[in-house]
Parts: structure tokens; C-alpha cells; sequence
């Protein structure tokens, strides 16, 4: 049996790789950070040949990956069942891509100060034919461990450029623009400028109409670089907001060089913001400093009144939530918002 002695001396190696391998990596005057997953499989419980223990290591680093890299895993049988499951449910995300399965529903987005329409955000949604809707917390991060979220963002700019070319061509005043959330994979790729500008176009929209979301700790990973792409996407027209800002490490520093125009406020903050003081010091705080920046500020997840009037007091400039409506599809999006 595997003995507490052989376990805790199997993680304290990994963690002491961890640490060696996060350190801080300068080349031709540019620092790199780097990222290790590791997983464990202790003989003889985890498997009795090498080939099963290889096997077994290799899902629980995949687990770790999952829970965003830079930590450890220990095998245990459950991890089988999952890796099977998420498999599976790969394989059915690529063909449901292929197939067009997929669709994008906008939840408005609101001036606090006024009350009117200012924007949308574009959610990827998914009807699975035999599983019924399948959450986006799951299926986005196999998309992201399975090689597919390159296929699914494309997909995603594309099919929001679309709906705003739809709403045009009806004659509806959508004067605002369609936030859709781009991940760190994305913004890697060689070539992703010239992508994005070129799947907008196609749809006859200019990049004008498109905020590109990215998260915090994305664009931390590789600040200069970050930097840069970032430069390159504005200068095609495209604005860029930070998402679920406040859950990462951003420095103000680096928040300065980035031509960002706005930070969402993450829904996590929000909800508690009217219960907890150190959540309402942190959104007070997080608008605080964007307007000292020169940027406006999102509050995402308002779902009461009472949270929508402390943000107003606080100056907030928009907010989006169940409080004033839904992620809806784009035909019930314009029935609701932009007729009438």
C-alpha cells in the first residue's frame, strides 16, 4: 500500500521542480515566467507495470493542467472515469463545430449613469443533442486541454461579427459593441492580428464593432509580448477590456502600457460587495484606480438593484447581470433591446 512517508516525499520533490522551474528566465534583456503541471502515480496502488504508471501520471498531469498549471496532481481511479468522460466530450465538441451546432447568446450591457443599452457580450452555447446544455465551465475548459479553443474562438469572432452584421442590415440601432472573450491560447498564435481582423471583415463588420475581452492573468504571462499584440489589435481597430479583473496580479505598472479601455469588474467581488467590506474596498478600489487610468469600468453579475445604485455611488460607468437581462440568442436579443 502506498505509505504516507512515499506520498509526501513524491510531492515534495514535485513542489521543489515547481519552485526551480517558476523562476524567473532572462533572455536578450527579456524576462520569461514559465509554467510546469506535474502528476503523480505511486507503485504499487496507482499500477504495477511502468506502463500503467505512465499512464496513470500522465491523467493526473492533465488534471493539474486543467486547474490552470503550475501545480500537482495525485492519481486516484475517479481521474480515469473523467479523462474518459472529458475525451468524449471533446470529441463531441469538434463535431458539434463542424457541424454548426454551437451559438452565441448576448447578455446586455448598460450605462449606470443613464440606463441605456451600451453593448453586449457574445456566450458561446451549446445544446448537446443527447446530453441537453452542456455548461460552458466544462466544455470550454476541455476545448482549452483538447487543442480546440484556437477552432471555438475563431468560430466565436466570426458568428459575433455576424449577428452584428445582421442587426444592420435590419435597420436596428445597435450602436455599441459585441465584447467577445479571447483566450490566452489565442492571442499566442502566430498570425492571431492578421486572423481576427480578417474573420471580422468577412462577415462585411469593421473591428470597430468587436471588443476583444482578455483576462488578467493572460496578458500577465508574457507582459511584453502581451504589450505589444495588444498595440497591434488596436491599431486594427479592435478595443480591448480586461475580464474578471481583480483575480489576477496585474501591477499598475503594467496595467499603463496596455492600450486597454476597460476593466470588468468580476462577478465574484460583485456579488458580496454589499456583505462584505473587503469586496466593497476592492471594487471601490478597482474603479478608483481605472479612473485615475483613464479607463472605464464594467461591473459583471449584477443580479439586485441595491448592487446596481452602490456601483452608481461608487462611479462605476456599466454594469451587466440577470438584474437587467439575461444572455439571450440575437433574434430575442434585438426583439428585447433594440426594437421599439
Amino acid at each position: 500500500m502506498r505509505g504516507p512517508s512515499v506520498a509526501a516525499s513524491a510531492a515534495q520533490g514535485a513542489a521543489r521542480l515547481l519552485q526551480a522551474v517558476e523562476q524567473p528566465v532572462v533572455v536578450n534583456g527579456v524576462r520569461f515566467t514559465l509554467n510546469m503541471s506535474i502528476g503523480i502515480a505511486l507503485y504499487p496502488d496507482d499500477g504495477r507495470t511502468a506502463e500503467d504508471l505512465l499512464k496513470h501520471a500522465d491523467t493526473a498531469m492533465y488534471r493539474a493542467k486543467a486547474a490552470g498549471g503550475g501545480v500537482l496532481r495525485f492519481y486516484h481511479a475517479g481521474m480515469s472515469d473523467e479523462l474518459q468522460r472529458r475525451l468524449l466530450l471533446a470529441t463531441r465538441l469538434k463535431a458539434a463545430l463542424h457541424a454548426n451546432q454551437l451559438s452565441l447568446h448576448y447578455q446586455p450591457q448598460f450605462d449606470l449613469q443613464t440606463g441605456a443599452l451600451c453593448g453586449a457580450e457574445a456566450l458561446a452555447r451549446w445544446h448537446e443533442t443527447d446530453a441537453g446544455w452542456i455548461s460552458p465551465s466544462e466544455f470550454i475548459p476541455v476545448a482549452e486541454t483538447r487543442g480546440l479553443i484556437d477552432e471555438l474562438g475563431d468560430w466565436a469572432l466570426s458568428e459575433a461579427a455576424r449577428q452584428v452584421r445582421q442587426w444592420q442590415e435590419a435597420g436596428l440601432a445597435f450602436t455599441g459593441r459585441v465584447a467577445v472573450n479571447v483566450s490566452a491560447r489565442q492571442m499566442a498564435a502566430e498570425g492571431f492580428v492578421a486572423r481576427a481582423v480578417a474573420l471580422v471583415r468577412a462577415q462585411g463588420v469593421s473591428p470597430e464593432r468587436i471588443e476583444l475581452e482578455v483576462t488578467e492573468s493572460s496578458m500577465m504571462q508574457e507582459p511584453r509580448r502581451a504589450e505589444d499584440m495588444a498595440r497591434e489589435l488596436v491599431a486594427a481597430g479592435f478595443v480591448l477590456s480586461i475580464d474578471d479583473f481583480g483575480t489576477g496580479y496585474s501591477s499598475l505598472a503594467a496595467l499603463k502600457r496596455l492600450p486597454v479601455a476597460k476593466l470588468k469588474i468580476d462577478m465574484s467581488f460583485v456579488r458580496d460587495m454589499l456583505d462584505k467590506v473587503e469586496d466593497h474596498t476592492i471594487v471601490h478600489t478597482i474603479i478608483s484606480m481605472a479612473r485615475a487610468l483613464g479607463l472605464r469600468t464594467l461591473a459583471e453579475g449584477v443580479e439586485q438593484r441595491e448592487q446596481a445604485e452602490a456601483l452608481l455611488a461608487l462611479g462605476c460607468d456599466q454594469m451587466q447581470g440577470w438584474y437587467r437581462g439575461a444572455a439571450v440568442p440575437g433574434d430575442e436579443f434585438a426583439t428585447r433591446w433594440l426594437t421599439g
